[in-house]
């Protein structure tokens, strides 16, 4: 299962990939980048941690990590402190990227149909499909915002499970029954775990 969800997000990446800054819909916007991610995903000539590490920059640009943040953490947000927001909300990137980034080595050639889009004000969703090797066909929601001139993905929906749900019910219960700084140890003991398997110049640098 987490084989198949890590794929399912990069395909999703590729579908929210956001133009530069100039006026568009969202969809025409992740059409017309979503090639430049699939080139880099099948560059025979990338070793696994550069292509890790492309990946790795887009989904920097394309994702609004805060606010995924944000809404993971919930009603547990307003009671942090502004050094505990911003030191959650990268420990929650590197959470993403420890459970799917690293694995888009398994990506075997999906394809992405788009289907539909609804914008409203500063929100926009993109549905589409994705459609592996064997035609199966796999729907793929992503919800953005409006920053500036550009759309940001806060959730992903795959077989209509939300991201952001399924992070959101962990740390709720995780803080409930425990503690919030039960919580953050678990994640920086995550994020140790993974910088640990990885080389050394596969590993992320902050900033």
């Amino acid at each position: 299962m987490v084989r198949t969800a890590a794929i399912l997000f990069v395909c999703a990446l590729v579908i929210g990939v956001s133009a530069p800054a100039r006026a568009g819909s969202p969809t025409d916007q992740l059409r017309e980048y979503s090639e430049q991610v699939i080139k880099v995903l099948e560059d025979p000539v990338l070793k696994p941690q550069d292509r890790r590490a492309a990946v790795r920059k887009i989904a920097h640009e394309i994702f609004d990590v805060a606010e995924t943040a944000k809404r993971a953490l919930a009603r547990h947000w307003a009671a942090r402190t502004a050094a505990e927001r911003e030191e959650f909300t990268q420990l929650f990137a590197d959470l993403l990227e420890s459970t799917y980034i690293a694995r888009i080595e398994q990506y075997g050639g999906e394809r992405i149909k788009y289907t539909h889009e609804t914008v409203d004000g500063d929100n926009a969703i993109v549905r589409a499909k994705v459609v592996t090797k064997k035609g199966t066909e796999v729907p793929v929601e992503s919800r953005l915002l409006r920053r500036g001139d550009r759309w940001l993905i806060y959730d992903v929906l795959i077989e209509n499970v939300s991201l952001i749900a399924n992070y959101r019910s962990q740390f709720d219960r995780i803080v409930r029954t425990t503690s919030y700084e039960e919580l953050v140890r678990r994640l920086k003991s995550k994020r140790d775990e993974f910088l640990n398997e990885q080389p050394d110049t596969a590993r992320r640098t902050s900033g």
